[in-house]
C-alpha cells in the first residue's frame, strides 16, 4: 500500500523524516504526524511554532493547533494555549471524546495540566529580543508577519488519513487571538473517502473561505488533488480583491485518498514531500495565473522557510 506525506514550509523537513521513517515501519498516520510535527515544535530556531514561538503583544506565546482524523472524523483543537511545547498533542487528545473537542485559552491550559503536560516557558532569549525590537518600532501589524504555520496531511499503508496543524500564530497579535489553524474546516480537514488539507498564510483570509474543507470537497466531486487546491486559492483570492480590494498570503496543501498530493498559493510557497516512490525533497510552488508553477527548492535563490 502506497504511503505519502506532505507538509507546509521549509522548516517541517526534519519532522517529515521522521514521519516517514514511521511509515515505512507501516505505523499509523497519526504517529507519523505527531512525530512530524513534534520536532517542528520543539525546535528553537523556528519562531512561528511551538518553543521560541513569536509572541503576541503582552509579549506571551499563545499557541494553536489541530488534528483530524480521517477515518472517524474524529477532529480536536487548541486555541490561545500556554505553556505546552506540544499544543499539537493537546489537539490530538480533544479529538478522542464525543464533547469538548475544541477548547481555549484558560480551558485548553487546564485541560493540558490534566493530561499531565509539563507546563514551560516557551519565549526564548531571541524570541524576547525580537518582541522588545517589534515594541520599540511601535508599527501596525504587516499582512505576512511570523506566522508560518506548520500544516500536515498523512496517508499511511493501512489506507488512512490524518491532517494536523500546530502554530504560535500572528506575530504581536492581541491576546486571545485564534487564526484559522485550529478551526475544523479552515485550517485543517480529513476524510478518508476524499482525501485531507490543510493551510497557512493569513487566517482571517483562509476562516472566511472553509478553504481546508473546500479544497477536500472538490476532491471528493472528482479534481484532481492540484486541480483542487490550485483552483480553491486562485478563486478566493480573486473573489477577496474584488470583494475588499487585496488578499492576505494563503497557501494550501492537500492529498487525496490515493497519496497524490497538490499544492495552491498566491505567494511563493516551500512545502515538503515524500511518498513510497520518492525521498523526501523540499519543493518551491509560485502561482501564475489559474495555476502553479512547482520546482524543486534551491538554496541559492530561494529564501524561504
Amino acid at each position: 500500500m502506497k504511503w505519502s506525506m506532505i507538509a507546509t514550509w521549509k522548516m517541517s523537513y526534519d519532522g517529515v523524516n521522521k514521519g516517514v521513517c514511521l511509515l515505512k515501519d507501516k505505523k499509523s498516520a497519526k504517529d507519523a504526524v505527531l512525530e512530524a510535527i513534534h520536532a517542528v515544535e520543539e525546535n528553537e530556531a523556528f519562531h512561528s511554532v511551538g518553543y521560541s514561538g513569536l509572541p503576541n503583544e503582552q509579549g506571551v506565546v499563545q499557541c494553536d493547533a489541530g488534528f483530524m482524523d480521517g477515518k472517524t472524523l474524529q477532529a480536536g483543537a487548541v486555541g490561545a494555549l500556554e505553556g505546552v511545547i506540544h499544543a499539537v498533542d493537546v489537539a490530538y487528545e480533544c479529538s478522542k471524546g464525543r464533547f469538548n473537542n475544541v477548547l481555549v485559552g484558560e480551558g485548553a491550559n487546564e485541560f493540558a495540566a490534566s493530561l499531565g503536560m509539563k507546563k514551560e516557558n516557551l519565549l526564548t532569549k531571541e524570541s524576547y529580543e525580537r518582541y522588545l525590537e517589534r515594541k520599540k518600532e511601535n508599527q501596525p501589524l504587516s499582512s505576512y508577519d511570523g506566522h508560518d504555520t506548520v500544516g500536515m496531511v498523512v496517508l499511511d499503508q493501512q489506507g488512512h488519513l490524518v491532517s494536523a496543524t500546530s502554530t504560535s500564530g500572528l506575530f504581536m497579535k492581541k491576546r486571545g487571538r485564534v487564526g484559522d489553524s485550529p478551526l475544523i474546516g479552515s485550517g485543517f480537514y480529513c476524510d478518508d473517502e476524499a482525501g485531507g488539507a490543510a493551510a497557512t498564510g493569513v487566517g482571517e483570509e483562509i476562516m472566511r473561505g472553509c478553504l481546508s474543507y473546500e479544497t477536500v470537497r472538490r476532491m471528493k466531486e472528482g479534481m484532481s488533488a492540484q486541480e483542487a487546491a490550485s483552483s480553491v486559492v486562485f478563486e478566493w483570492t480573486e473573489r477577496m480583491i474584488a470583494k475588499k480590494g487585496y488578499c492576505d498570503a494563503i497557501s494550501l496543501i492537500c492529498m487525496n485518498p490515493s497519496g497524490e498530493i497538490g499544492v495552491g498559493t498566491n505567494i511563493k510557497f516551500a512545502y515538503v514531500a515524500a511518498d513510497s516512490d520518492s525521498n523526501t525533497e523540499i519543493y518551491v510552488a509560485l502561482p501564475k495565473g489559474k495555476e502553479v508553477v512547482i520546482r524543486k527548492y534551491d538554496s541559492k535563490i530561494d529564501d524561504l522557510d
